[in-house]
């Protein structure tokens, strides 16, 4: 049976710490990676890897819809630069938030 990769993204909730020592609160929504540690004891069997793929299809097609729409409002207002850093921020998070939607949905 194969290992259960996806307990490792909880690694990246330390990187909420960051907020801590730079006075910068965007840090602070690492701490949610802290939740995926509850996969640790889910067996990765052929079920589970079916559910992981169908999430991670959700989250990619959600940035290939969001991202160009963005980009596209970004290129035509004058604030390009900041319009478009923050398009990517938003873009990452959605990603993660349909992600972990999607893959609690599948596992009921």
């Amino acid at each position: 049976m194969k290992e259960n990769f996806l307990w490792y993204l909880g690694f990246l909730g330390a990187l909420g710490l960051l907020g801590l020592i730079t006075d910068n609160p965007g840090f602070y929504g690492f701490f949610g990676f802290f939740g995926f540690f509850a996969y640790r004891k889910i067996i990765f069997d052929e079920r589970f890897k079916e559910n992981v793929n169908k999430a991670a299809k959700n989250a990619f097609l959600s940035a290939i819809i969001f991202y160009p729409l963005v980009t596209t409002y970004a290129v035509f207002t004058s604030s390009f630069a900041s319009v478009y850093s923050f398009a990517f921020a938003i873009n990452f998070a959605l990603q993660i938030i349909i992600f972990s939607f999607s893959l609690s949905y599948y596992e009921r």
